[in-house]
């Protein structure tokens, strides 16, 4: 686990959170997804910081209305999101794509059939 940083576009919203990034990111294919092209990893809200910027956090809820993606009210990034693993614990969706100068190149991909959910 290693410790990053990041923002939305803006930077109006900054956030800490642990990670595992030799682990593969999941590259999901839903309709929300893939028009915004994110590559997400899962963690757990004690390895997650909201720095700055959480009253520019807008919510947005589609399909089943579970989790929270949150974005900026400014720029309209979505840097995370919150939910629930299968099991009902709570689970916070990391946009990697937002983690200060991370080489998305390096990292491996996972599809996840997301449109068939």
């Amino acid at each position: 686990m290693e410790t990053y940083e990041g923002a939305c576009h803006c930077r109006n919203i900054r956030y800490q959170v642990e990670l595992d990034l030799t682990q593969p990111v999941i590259e999901c294919n839903c309709s929300h997804c893939q028009m915004k092209g994110f590559l997400l990893q899962f963690t757990t809200p004690e390895k997650f910081t909201i720095l700055q910027g959480e009253e520019e956090l807008k919510t947005y809820r589609f399909n089943t209305h579970v989790i929270e993606h949150m974005f900026c009210s400014d720029c309209g990034v979505e840097p995370f999101g919150r939910g629930a693993n299968p099991d009902g614990t709570p689970a916070i969706a990391i946009n990697v794509r937002t983690i200060d100068g991370l080489d998305i190149g390096s990292l491996t991909r996972m599809p996840y059939d997301g449109k068939s959910s």
